[in-house]
């Protein structure tokens, strides 16, 4: 069986001929091969096959290439060998519509068309392939980098059958190529033969494959990884998804983005789009999803249209996915952090794709769903201030332009709190938030540092009505930037900022007489907020998930 320290042995014999050697040219020489197959050995090692930078297209820069030179060319004269001396032919259907293939040259153009393929999953990570465009194919293309000899991740085998069944279920025969269509396309090929016939055992579908391609063949580690993907239910395709957006949302980038969108996800899902409208609603759209059954609900549109699509999936296993076209996103950038606030239209789908599964808290306000938070006093006049007109021409500046005007007046209010089964106690206060979940930008959550959604609390912060609010902001601030301090079962304040956590809180707010719930008012003299700890799926990014 291969192994990394093969390179890291041809490494150390480039580096013996590089002390050995005295010409300075070979030296270098030398010293780039060692480079060439170190920098190889390192990639097997941590299996990171995006060492060799391979775009979306199939191209591998050419800064890249230079550095692997050495590795390329040795690897490409195994495979020259190897292809001369292969049993088999380049292209062999091992399933109506699946072809195994090893990688493609413009030699093959002709077999791929005769064969009427229309869709090429690549998944070699070394090497560039064609460029379908120059050869006038009509070919829709997907490369999976992965090491040879290596396994894919979990989420690459996700999005390799979504994007196989995704073409087959339209009738396009697809095939799957690595460099000599033995191992890494075995592997994706049998994969998906396994979510195709479940009740098949990998040795049966690998018996099936090799009485076609004889030189197919999986070494151990790759058919103990087959084996437990299929134990553990990975190879099952989730590619039914709906997506509902709010036309109006974020300035209407949806009538901008939605080719872009749809152009992107309806590769690897069979996408039911449906829009919101004053008569139907983000809530009324997803029951009706939800009565479909599909594997994801993506809400397209701000805070509001996605609470409004998440009400109807609470307590359900189809999983809410987010494209956040709205002013403050506040979900989506806790969910995936503060780079989301500036991911490119590209990176928000492929999250959607790659993501992983998630389980989030929510809570109940007033019996309503409550994603973010509830507020009274500034987070109440700062929403109230930041009316539409506004936050159309200035964005999330309408919002800091509200805060900036309550915190003028600093109204005072008082407000009787009951927390869990706790006696009631009395505050005075001209802030008083309860957050499930909030991102570092909504100051007036910042209690105890960011809230966790999933931690199944509530938290709950209010300000000291005799400090200068400016300094309360400043405070609060730091701690929404540092780390979370330890909670206190009292209600003493840290420098003028008070804190609580409860899984149910109710206050008397009929001093006031409305409230916001994210980002939407309401009027009410009590405010009852439960806390529904795990109860709803989200999609974030790989990179994020816990």
């Amino acid at each position: 069986m291969f192994k990394p320290n093969y390179y890291l042995l041809i490494t150390a014999v480039f580096v013996l001929f590089t002390v050995m050697t005295s010409n300075v040219y070979f030296q270098l020489a030398w010293a780039w091969f060692a480079l060439s197959f170190f920098t190889v050995s390192l990639a097997y090692l941590l299996n990171k096959p995006t060492i060799f930078r391979k775009r979306s297209d199939g191209t591998v820069p050419v800064y890249v290439r230079w550095i692997f030179m050495p590795f390329l060319w040795g690897t490409q004269l195994y495979n020259s060998w190897a292809r001369s001396n292969d049993p088999v032919p380049a292209l062999q259907e091992i399933d109506k519509g699946l072809y195994l293939a090893r990688r493609l040259f413009p030699s093959d153009i002709h077999d791929i068309k005769n064969a009427n393929i229309s869709a090429v999953l690549d998944v070699t990570a070394e090497f560039s392939s064609l460029n379908w465009v120059a050869f006038q194919a009509d070919i829709d293309y997907l490369n999976i980098p992965i090491l040879d000899h290596s396994v894919p991740s979990d989420t690459q085998i996700h999005r390799a059958l979504n994007w196989i069944h995704t073409h087959r279920k339209t009738g396009r025969s697809v095939v799957i190529h690595c460099a000599l269509g033995r191992g890494r396309s075995v592997f994706m090929m049998a994969a998906y033969l396994l979510s195709q016939h479940p009740k098949s055992s990998p040795n049966d579908i690998m018996e099936k494959i090799r009485k076609i391609r004889q030189t197919a063949r999986l070494n151990k580690r790759q058919f103990k990884y087959l084996k437990r993907a299929l134990d553990n239910k990975l190879l099952v395709v989730h590619n039914s998804a709906w997506l509902i957006a709010n036309p109006v949302s974020g300035s209407r980038q949806w009538e901008e983005q939605q080719d872009v969108i749809l152009r992107y996800l309806s590769a690897y899902f069979n996408v039911t789009v449906k829009t919101t409208t004053p008569e139907m609603n983000g809530t009324d759209l997803a029951k009706e999803a939800v009565k479909a059954s599909p594997d994801m609900i993506i809400a397209c549109g701000g805070d509001g249209t996605v609470t409004e699509v998440a009400a109807a999936m609470v307590g359900t296993h189809i999983k809410l996915g987010i494209i956040p076209f709205g002013t403050a996103n506040a979900l989506s950038h806790v969910l995936c952090g503060t780079l989301s606030k500036v991911a490119s239209l590209e990176t928000i789908c492929l999250n959607l794709i790659d993501g992983c599964e998630q389980r989030i808290d929510t809570a109940t306000c007033n019996g309503e769903l409550m994603l973010l938070l509830a507020g009274v006093g500034f987070e109440q006049q700062m929403i109230e201030k930041a009316d539409r007109e506004k936050k159309n021409t200035s964005g999330q500046l309408a919002y800091l332009k509200g805060l900036w005007e309550a915190v003028g007046q600093n109204e005072v209010h008082e407000f009787t709190v009951k927390l869990n089964d706790e006696a009631p106690f009395t505050i005075k206060t001209p802030s008083l938030t309860i957050a499930n979940a909030a991102p570092v930008t909504t100051l007036l959550a910042q209690g105890k540092g960011v809230p966790n959604i999933m931690d199944g609390e509530l938290d709950l912060t209010w300000l000291d009505p005799e400090r200068m609010q400016i300094l309360n902001l400043a405070e609060l601030a730091m701690l929404g930037m540092g780390d979370q301090h330890e909670d206190s079962e009292s209600a003493e304040g840290n420098n003028g900022i008070f804190h609580r956590s409860a899984q149910r809180v109710t206050v008397d707010i009929s001093q006031v007489g409305h409230y916001v719930i994210d980002g939407e008012t309401r009027e009410a003299e009590t405010l009852e907020v439960i806390v529904k700890p795990k109860s709803l799926s989200v999609i974030v990014p790989e990179s994020v998930a816990i």
